[in-house]
């Protein structure tokens, strides 16, 4: 892969991401252009960027994820790259396939690999080439009578999954065989409204298990690295609430299979980019089993960040210039702990309904160990149009015991007023048991939500 210089770059997001991805064009020396809707138009990337263009009304199809009229933006304003961020049109193979037919680099996977990972299908395929372990599934079902069959054979509880799924939706789970009919319509609904594609495959639930993710570095002059793990087990709906890196009790020999594994898939689907190979980790065995490839950067990669040193966005910049790694493997060594709080504008005590509006007061904490990335101010609105992002709230300290204190600190120094948000959750959630014992599986979170909520419940978790 030859180098090509970069100077100017498209940030084809906002929000905190979009923040973010401007400030490392800024620490580079790059020239960023932001684009943004009528909702955005006094948001913050917009005064942050050098230039910033109006590309749309405030509905995401007609401006974020109109690859016409970015791909239009980019190339009348002379940008060398687009960084697609996370969300909106990140994994989206068309896309990117435009963006190298307009000569701009993509700032991701090329879009061939992009289609080959996004769908979980294929995606499960290539990990079984690459000798990952999966968990046990079928192939694209062609209807609720197939996926009967194949649940009746690897038993129950199982998920109905969406082929071309994301972000936790196209998926149900089903317990007993006479759940399954209206579960699989149900979820081929959901699937095709929210990709356009309602494929579905059955895979076997695993119960309690711990969703911990590798995140990886691959560049165009064969070298790929993995930066460690972090844990995500702390999920509502498939949402997830907490993350943490490293991953919290995990022996030193499974957090090197985890890592290899990753690895092996780069390599087999021929990698490019910032990426992250998720996986399922059973408590009880410490087996673990592939989910996912996120072809792009994470909510979440600010952890990494933290413990590495690491600037992953950075590295993704040169790696679409066509640079190599500025880090080999035996560069990264976690140091410390990092946990990462999602600051969501939405109501906990209100079955977590998202809660747009004017922010009428933002106070951020600081200090040592502190970093919050955000896409917004005091004086800023939260628009109803898009993701209930509102800050990334990170800690950092040199063992977990002390993060824990420091996320204590430093949540109770954020002041958000003008719109409920989900801090009060994380302040309860830093004092839990459960959470201080690094023991958190996928469903620790809801089932106690579920369990408060009940009248007359003995579980203490008042509300918020």
């Amino acid at each position: 892969m030859s180098e090509r210089p970069i100077r100017r770059v498209l940030v084809a997001n906002r929000g905190e991401i979009a923040v973010r991805v401007i400030r490392a064009c800024r620490d580079l020396g790059l020239h960023s252009i932001a684009v943004y809707s009528d909702a955005d138009a006094d948001a913050v990337h917009v005064r942050l960027a050098d230039e910033a263009v109006r590309i749309g009304p405030a509905p995401a199809r007609s401006s974020y994820l109109d690859i016409g009229r970015i791909v239009a933006t980019a190339v009348e304003h002379r940008c060398d790259a687009v960084h697609p961020g996370y969300g909106f049109l990140a994994e989206n193979a068309a896309f990117a396939d435009a963006c190298a037919r307009a000569g701009i680099a993509f700032v991701g996977p090329r879009g061939e690999t992009i289609e080959r990972v996004g769908d979980k299908v294929s995606a499960r395929a290539a990990a079984e080439q690459a000798e990952v372990p999966v968990v046990p599934g079928s192939a694209l079902l062609e209807d609720a009578d197939e996926a009967l069959r194949y649940a009746d054979k690897i038993g129950y509880p199982v998920l109905l999954k969406a082929s071309a799924g994301g972000g936790g939706r196209g998926i149900r789970r089903v317990d007993r065989p006479d759940e399954l009919g209206t579960a699989f319509a149900a979820a081929t609904r959901e699937a095709d409204a929210a990709f356009g594609n309602g494929g579905l495959f059955v895979e076997k639930c695993i119960v309690d298990a711990r969703h911990v993710e590798v995140q990886i570095l691959a560049d165009g002059h064969g070298n790929a690295i993995q930066l460690g793990e972090r844990d995500c087990s702390l999920q509502r709906r498939r949402q997830k609430l907490v993350e943490e890196s490293p991953a919290p009790g995990l022996p030193d020999q499974l957090r090197k299979d985890l890592g290899a594994a990753a690895l092996r898939l780069a390599m087999e689907v021929g990698y490019l980019g910032a990426g992250t190979v998720e996986f399922l980790v059973d408590p009880r065995t410490f087996d673990f089993y592939f989910i996912e490839v996120n072809a792009r950067i994470q909510v979440e990669h600010g952890v990494t960040e933290l413990v590495t040193g690491v600037d992953l966005i950075a590295e993704q910049l040169r790696i679409a210039a066509g640079c190599a790694l500025s880090v080999g493997q035996d560069d990264i060594a976690a140091r410390g702990v990092a946990i990462e709080f999602r600051i969501n504008a939405e109501d906990p005590d209100r079955n977590f309904f998202p809660s747009p509006g004017k922010i009428s007061q933002l106070r951020l904490p600081g200090g040592p160990g502190i970093r919050v990335d955000t896409g917004f101010e005091a004086g800023k609105a939260v628009p109803p149009f898009y993701d209930s992002l509102l800050a990334k709230l990170m800690v950092w300290a040199p063992d977990r015991d002390r993060a824990i204190a420091r996320a204590r600190r430093a949540l109770a120094e954020l002041t958000v007023e003008g719109v409920a948000t989900t801090a009060p959750l994380h302040r309860r959630i830093v004092d839990w048991d459960e959470f201080q014992a690094g023991t958190c599986h996928t469903g620790s979170l809801e089932t106690l939500l579920d369990q408060a909520a009940r009248p007359g419940s003995p579980v203490t978790w008042p509300r918020l």
